[in-house]
């Protein structure tokens, strides 16, 4: 007979029910990483050691784990309301949450549709751009444009318009009317830059000559991330994103920017429009949005698209569109003391003010075996390992083994290695963990 899961046995009894994501289950099933409890900057593992969250979670955790503000909202949330539907019904912190977000977002942006994840939160960006043309009588522009090695989550609309192979190759065609502009990385020219290259503005251009292949009159919107995350830390050039903004307002075509990753004070501030200084047309948010504490999405929408819905009959659906769990209470609670817990820590600020001593640290381990780049940007960075021939990724993989069996949580995308860590480190948790990274990558062949 089984024995039930307690404190005293945190290791399930059988790990074949769980198809699990992004993994290779029969490595991780032969030798399980379970992680058990969490507290601050560290989780606990199955056998009973710390582990130092160098990875936010998932990019997500930015307040740290076991917030005691954001646990007794979802508590007292559950308590009073644990769902109300959002058709045609909603509840008062949906819109209090709305609020609040719009004053992070950048001037006229202050419009938000709840979704529950990232990926989500892309595929109704894009259903908005393509239906606010429509709106407006452009039904012409259908046309998406994406970025090589850009990531928008793992919806058919978020492959489509993304750029990662091994995301795109079992699933056939995908949606059609979709296009590419190259990604902005080069060793050659970029390698080892501290924050944002010098070279590749120019590679924004390349959106004229997608336009002159399509005509401007088929392309209603493109996506990036500010800061392309999980293909490996890809920090964008210096007037790139200006370039880019400037070109979609000459034709008139929606800039979306993915900002799941950088929201939420991973660059240092708000959002990465803020930082970079660019304002999209519409911008995505997951991950920070709740800090991870319950899943989560929303799009910030421009004044302008909105009202463009608005105009029809005021008793209509104006957008044929939304999840069952849009605005989820639970939700709205999480992210509302998430907010708050932002604000009354200063965690924004203090990301911007170890964002130097971050740059230095990281950028130490320049020297070390196999290690061909490093790149970093307000609190993340990305350290590439050359591949070993015949076997791209094995190296990175190994990185993150041995990482965890020396107490450091890390992310890996092939052979390079990411460190995003939660927002409230401190200096020696930045010791440690570039330390226990440079000891993993000197024991690597």
């Amino acid at each position: 007979m089984n024995k039930p899961i307690t404190t005293a046995n945190v290791q399930p009894n059988d790990l074949s029910q769980f198809w699990m994501p992004f993994t290779s289950n029969r490595e991780f099933k032969a030798a399980p990483r379970l992680l058990v409890s969490a507290k601050g900057m560290h989780y606990k593992s199955h056998d009973g050691r710390d582990i130092l969250d160098g990875s936010a979670g998932l990019w997500c955790v930015n307040i740290g784990h076991g917030h005691p503000k954001v646990v007794e909202a979802v508590k007292a949330q559950t308590d009073t309301l644990e769902f109300t539907p959002s058709f045609q019904f909603s509840q008062p912190l949906s819109f209090d949450l709305a609020q609040k977000l719009s004053l992070m977002t950048p001037e006229g942006m202050d419009r938000i549709f709840y979704t529950n994840s990232g990926s989500e939160a892309v595929d109704t960006a894009l259903k908005i751009a393509l239906a606010y043309h429509r709106v407006r009588g452009e039904s012409s522009r259908t046309r998406l444009i994406g970025r090589a090695r850009g990531y928008h989550g793992v919806g058919f609309g978020g492959i489509s318009v993304g750029g990662i192979p091994a995301n795109r190759k079992f699933f056939g065609p995908l949606m059609n009317g979709v296009d590419h502009l190259p990604h902005t990385h080069n060793l050659a020219e970029q390698a080892f830059t501290k924050g944002q290259p010098e070279w590749g503005a120019h590679l924004a251009d390349e959106l004229e000559n997608l336009v002159a292949l399509h005509d401007a009159s088929t392309i209603a919107a493109v996506i990036v991330e500010p800061m392309a995350g999980s293909t490996g830390v890809l920090v964008p050039p210096k007037g790139y994103l200006e370039r880019l903004r400037a070109i979609t307002e000459k034709h008139g075509i929606l800039l979306i920017f993915d900002e799941v990753i950088t929201g939420f004070g991973r660059l240092g501030s708000s959002f990465a429009s803020e930082y970079f200084g660019v304002k999209p047309d519409l911008f995505t948010m997951a991950k920070g949005l709740t800090s991870g504490y319950v899943p989560m999405g929303a799009v910030a929408a421009d004044n302008l698209i909105y009202d463009a819905f608005m105009e029809g009959s005021p008793e209509g659906i104006e957008l044929f569109h939304g999840y069952t769990y849009s605005a989820h209470p639970l939700a709205c609670a999480a992210a509302t003391a998430t907010l708050e817990v932002y604000e009354e820590e200063g965690l924004f600020q203090r990301a911007a003010d170890l964002s130097p001593y971050w740059e230095e640290a990281v950028h130490a381990m320049k020297g070390l075996p196999n290690v061909i780049d490093i790149r970093n940007i307000g609190l993340v960075a990305g350290i590439e390992l050359s591949s070993r021939e015949g076997a791209p990724g094995k190296r990175g993989m190994e990185a993150c083994i041995k990482a965890y069996e020396a107490g450091l949580m890390i992310r890996v995308t092939g052979d390079i290695i990411a460190l995003s860590p939660p927002l409230i480190l401190e200096k020696s948790h930045i010791d440690e963990m570039v330390e226990i990274t440079s000891n993993v990558i000197k024991a690597l062949e």
